[in-house]
């Protein structure tokens, strides 16, 4: 494994040749690496450059008086999605100024705004989310992806399952990973949780209570890979179901969790509302089984924002229940077509019924059951048994 400390993260190539052309968003959760990735670009490619964070009183006024400096080819702002007015700003700013700088704009929330009321900068942008290390990034493995054909899953170095434990207790943000240790784990998730609800969230949205969108928070971890129940939560917490749903989809926003929905077929009589619920940092799921499944879909979900943010495939992460009952944990598809299907074991299973009942169904064309016992890769009944380690490994 390579010294990730000061590797190129894996968006480093793509934003760099992006900036040539329109500015850069880049969005992704609070510390997983976005200040240290657009310094970094802008240290070994488009020195000098010019850093301004919105969070700083004396980089809050440059950027209002639109002082920048005249020898700089690069201009990065950070959270200047606080910024009330910031969509119509730097649409003024770019419009002006795209001969002279290239701009890079970092935030903890999502970016891509262009749906979204006020001025359009549709066409001005590409957008990127950037995701916590995978066991992919951290061994630079390139596979060749093609969509829907057969993945590529190269042979990893033998300590592979050392660093594939290591994510999946400390999770993939840099802090903690790099670490390795329990207590600085622990003190950065109570950081963590606590700034992304009394500081990001309260930057803006209006909360008149922060203290139950911070038990909310701690609820979360104990529903990781079971259908989501906003009226559970909203019993929970005695709140109406609009300001739950409200403040489940702030704390999507802000990238605390994520929500998968099922695939719609009526081949198999499927689901179709009710979405599972994962973490960005699955090292807060305690249960080990939802701990794995957290960290397979996590790999998975940065697997299809590439595919779409960097090639612009149309992929999307869903999961497989029919009205029966029956279900698979993942299905990845592009354009809505079904590529492969993944179920997460944490030991080899005896049969794959079904994984092979929505294989057939939908004519899937690659069935995996993804195990944490090291050193698996067999096929058994058109299912390819792997360790979690080898099948995360082809993926990004």
């Amino acid at each position: 494994m390579q010294d990730i400390t000061m590797q190129h993260r894996y968006l480093t190539g793509t934003i760099r040749k992006d900036l040539a052309e329109k500015m850069v968003f880049l969005g992704g959760p609070r510390q997983v690496g976005k200040t240290t990735l657009a310094t970094m670009i802008g240290k070994e490619f488009f020195h000098p450059y010019q850093y301004l964070n919105w969070d700083s009183f004396t980089d809050h006024k440059t950027i209002l008086a639109n002082t920048f400096q005249a020898n700089a080819t690069l201009l990065i702002f950070d959270e200047l999605h606080k910024y009330r007015n910031w969509k119509n700003y730097i649409k003024g700013e770019y419009d002006k100024h795209k001969e002279r700088y290239a701009i890079l704009i970092t935030g903890s929330a999502r970016l891509d705004v262009y749906r979204k009321g006020g001025d359009s900068l549709q066409g001005r942008y590409h957008y990127y989310r950037l995701h916590p290390f995978s066991v992919a990034e951290l061994y630079e493995k390139n596979s060749s992806i093609a969509p829907l054909q057969k993945l590529d899953f190269p042979d990893l170095d033998k300590d592979v399952h050392a660093e594939f434990e290591t994510l999946l207790l400390f999770g993939g943000f840099p802090e903690p990973f790099l670490s390795g240790k329990a207590r600085t784990l622990r003190r950065w998730q109570n950081q963590r949780t606590e700034r992304l609800v009394r500081e990001d969230i309260r930057d803006v949205q209006t909360m008149r209570d922060l203290s139950s969108m911070q038990v909310l928070v701690s609820l979360l971890p104990q529903r990781v890979g079971s259908l989501l129940s906003l009226n559970a939560l909203r019993e929970d917490l005695q709140i109406s179901h609009k300001t739950i749903a409200h403040w489940m989809d702030i704390l999507e926003q802000f990238y605390y969790q994520y929500r998968i929905y099922p695939f719609a077929s009526t081949a198999i009589k499927s689901l179709r509302k009710e979405p599972k619920l994962y973490l960005w940092d699955w090292s807060e799921v305690m249960d080990e089984g939802a701990r794995l499944e957290n960290l397979v879909a996590s790999h998975l979900l940065k697997f299809c924002h590439f595919l779409k943010d960097v090639e612009g495939y149309k992929t999307e992460l869903r999961y497989l229940r029919d009205i029966e009952g029956r279900e698979v944990d993942f299905l990845v598809t592009v354009d809505q077509k079904p590529w492969f299907a993944v179920e997460v074991k944490q030991s080899v299973p005896k049969k794959h019924v079904q994984l092979q009942y929505f294989g057939r169904k939908l004519a899937i064309p690659f069935l995996f059951t993804v195990v944490q016992t090291q050193g698996i890769d067999v096929l058994q009944d058109d299912v390819r048994i792997m360790s979690a380690e080898k099948f995360l490994g082809g993926l990004v």
